[in-house]
């Protein structure tokens, strides 16, 4: 068997689809995206795609090594993304050219099923007790929500105010057993995260995500001394390589590989044991689509140390646009049941893609661009 075309696709709301054929029928999906750069993920995908014309897809492992380490320069977002395309349209072949679910290749699941956690909120977070309630009645046992708008380095008290109100009108409208995470987003500096850190104990927070910068990798270590949530990062690192120095530093609780950010499921399951080995929780990053929240399940079956899955259902990116369910024709395999989501059951990634749908989108591709934001001094703000 050998790949005979590589095509990526931009659909709505900000995602790039990967599809990879073969000579003997079998199509596999991936998906590669940064969010923002998509287009320049996507040339990235068709420059690999020279490399791997005429190999067989089943040769999983020395492709990924192919075109990890068979260029000079390597890791970072763009390459690391595109990898990750591939090689989850690779798995997605594998698994259909054996009739198995990806993780029935990869030793089997060590779970029935994945507990996820739904979205509230938007870039500026209001009316969150409501929001949460509403997640609880639908049967979610978790939220998670950006915890404060952009802050400078040293700021007001009355923004870490607002934070404490907003958490505390949704510890009071769920009550204690409801998970809270609260993601920083990066847009809190070391000076000011100490203080939300220690002043949001009170809530016991499920976690606390990107607190600070994982280039500022080394202020982790002195905002745990301030607080006992746990922290949670990883979305923006890109490979084992990233991760080794991230789990020395000892006190990160929870890692958040993206699998189409960090080289795809090859990648990312060899991240997830390495932080098993480190005590360290493992809960895929995934606002992103139906491949991408797939493939994550695939590593979260035979990863002891997943805990918790991400899924972008009405996330504040979706609004006015496509949405995860849309781009799938088997819906039922991605619904939430009691804040738990089964295990995939259809060959491969675990999805059939509305092929139908992601040619149209890509007839208009999207140009999505993340916002940006300035402090009232006219700087550039961490978004």
């Amino acid at each position: 068997m050998k790949i005979i075309d590589v095509q990526t696709y931009l659909v709505r709301p900000r995602w790039c689809f990967v599809e990879i054929t073969t000579d003997e029928g079998y199509t596999g999906w991936g998906e590669a995206v940064i969010e923002g750069k998509a287009s320049t993920v996507s040339t990235c995908v068709q420059e690999m795609k020279d490399y791997i014309l005429g190999m067989n897809p089943l040769r999983i492992e020395y492709i990924w090594n192919l075109l990890y380490r068979g260029g000079f320069y390597r890791g970072g977002p763009i390459m690391m993304s595109a990898i990750a395309g591939i090689d989850q349209a690779l798995w997605d072949i594998k698994g259909k050219y054996y009739d198995a679910p990806v993780y029935e290749l990869m030793g089997g699941s060590c779970r029935d099923h994945m507990k996820v956690y739904s979205w509230i909120g938007g870039d500026r977070p209001s009316d969150v007790a409501k929001a949460a309630l509403e997640k609880q009645k639908e049967g979610f046992k978790a939220i998670k929500m950006n915890a404060t708008e952009e802050l400078a380095m040293i700021d007001s008290y009355d923004k870490i105010e607002e934070v404490l109100e907003r958490v505390a009108s949704i510890r009071q409208a769920v009550g204690k057993s409801f998970g809270i995470a609260l993601d920083f987003h990066g847009r809190v500096h070391k000076p000011m995260a100490k203080i939300l850190a220690k002043k949001l104990e009170e809530f016991d927070p499920m976690f606390i995500e990107e607190p600070v910068l994982c280039e500022n990798m080394e202020a982790f270590t002195e905002v745990a001394r301030h607080s006992n949530i746990p922290i949670a990062t990883g979305e923006r690192l890109f490979s084992r390589w990233d991760f080794k120095r991230l789990l020395q530093i000892g006190c990160i609780d929870i890692i958040q590989p993206d699998l189409s950010h960090a080289g795809g499921i090859t990648e990312v399951k060899k991240i997830a044991s390495m932080a098993e080995a480190y005590d360290v929780a493992f809960a895929p990053h995934c606002p992103l689509g139906p491949i991408a929240l797939s493939a994550c399940l695939q590593v979260d079956a035979t990863s002891y140390n997943a805990v918790i899955q991400e899924q972008s259902m009405g996330i504040h990116y979706n609004e006015n646009s496509n949405s995860v369910l849309d781009y799938i024709c088997n819906k039922e395999d991605l619904t939430f049941e009691d804040g738990k989501v089964r295990l995939p059951k259809l060959p491969g990634i675990g999805v059939e893609v509305n092929k139908e749908l992601v040619i149209e989108e890509s007839k208009n591709p999207h140009s999505w661009k993340n916002p940006v934001w300035h402090h009232k001094d006219g700087s550039i703000a961490e978004w």
